[in-house]
C-alpha cells in the first residue's frame, strides 16, 4: 500500500477565540495535548488536566512560555475521583469565569484475552474510559444547565456550551484482546448520544470523535511493533493520523461551524465500521 505523507500543519484562523475550555489527559504528545495546543492555536483560554502531574506541568509551563501565562492553566485531576473532577470545573469556572468547551480524552487501554482478562483489569479501563468521560460530562452539563436558567456564573439566560469526548472507531468494530477497551468506547458513543438529547434543551451540544491510530510516544511503549504496523495496514492513506489532525476535527466540533452537530460520533479514520 502506498503511503501518503501527512498534510502540512494548519495554521489557526481564531475559530475558538474568547472561548474557555478544560482538556482531560492533555499531558504529553498525545491527542489531549496536541488539542490543548490547537485551541490555544485558535485563541482559547484552557485548563489542562491529567493524573501524571509532572508531565502536566512541564506540559503548562511550555505552553505558558509560548501562549502566555493568561492563556493556560492546569490542575491534575484523576477521572474515576469524582471530588477532583468537581474541583478541575470549578477551578475553570474560577480562573475564567464561564465555561464553553470541555474535551473528554482520558481513557486506558491494555490489551487482554476475555478468556484471561481479570475483574481488575476489567473494571479498571471501563471506570478509567467510560466512567471518567460520564463524570466530566456530568461535571460540565450541570455548569451549562446552571448557566441556562440564571443560576450559574454567566448570568440568567445563558446558552451555548460544548462537550466533545474521545471514542474509538474500536466501538465500532472488533479487535482481538481488547473487549474492555471497545465495551468502553461504544460506551462512550451511547453516553454522548443520550447526554445530546438532554442538553439540547439548554442549547448544549454534545458530539464525540472516532480515531483510528493516532501514533504518539506513549502508544509506542504499550503496544508492539507488530499490532502498530498491523493497524497502519488497514488504513486508507498507509500511515497513522498525526495527533493535531484529531485535534483539528475536535476544534471543528467545538466551534461555531458545527452549530447544528449533536449527538453525533465522527469518525476520523478511513475504518468506520
Amino acid at each position: 500500500m502506498t503511503r501518503t505523507p501527512p498534510p502540512p500543519y494548519v495554521k489557526g484562523h481564531g475559530l475558538l477565540a474568547g472561548r474557555t475550555a478544560v482538556i482531560t489527559a492533555a499531558a504529553g504528545a498525545g491527542i489531549g495535548g496536541a488539542t490543548a495546543r490547537r485551541f490555544l492555536e485558535e485563541g482559547a483560554r484552557v485548563l489542562v488536566s491529567d493524573a501524571h502531574t509532572r508531565r502536566l506541568k512541564e506540559t503548562e509551563t511550555a505552553l505558558a512560555a509560548e501562549f502566555g501565562a493568561d492563556a493556560v492553566a492546569s490542575q491534575p485531576c484523576d477521572v474515576t475521583d469524582e471530588a477532583q473532577v468537581q474541583a478541575l470545573y470549578d477551578t475553570a469556572v474560577r480562573l475564567h469565569g464561564r465555561l464553553d468547551i470541555t474535551v473528554n480524552n482520558a481513557g486506558l487501554g491494555g490489551t487482554a484475552e476475555l478468556a484471561d482478562m481479570t475483574d481488575e483489569q476489567w473494571n479498571r479501563v471501563l471506570d478509567v474510559t467510560l466512567g471518567g468521560t460520564f463524570r466530566c460530562t456530568r461535571a460540565a452539563l450541570r455548569h451549562f444547565r446552571e448557566a441556562a436558567t440564571g443560576d450559574g456564573a454567566d448570568g440568567p439566560g445563558a446558552t451555548g456550551g460544548v462537550v466533545v469526548n474521545n471514542a474509538s472507531v474500536v466501538g465500532w468494530r472488533a479487535q482481538a484482546g481488547q473487549a474492555h477497551y471497545a465495551a468502553a468506547k461504544a460506551g462512550v458513543m451511547a453516553l454522548t448520544r443520550c447526554a445530546a438529547v438532554e442538553a439540547a434543551a439548554y442549547g448544549v451540544r454534545v458530539n464525540a470523535v472516532s480515531p483510528s491510530l493516532a501514533m504518539h510516544p506513549h502508544l509506542a511503549k504499550v503496544t508492539t511493533t507488530e499490532l502498530l504496523d498491523e493497524l497502519t495496514a488497514r488504513e486508507a492513506f498507509g500511515r497513522h493520523a498525526e495527533p493535531w489532525e484529531i485535534a483539528n476535527v475536535i476544534v471543528f466540533l467545538a466551534g461555531d461551524y458545527s452549530s447544528y452537530m449533536t449527538g453525533e460520533t465522527v469518525s476520523v479514520s478511513s475504518q468506520h465500521a
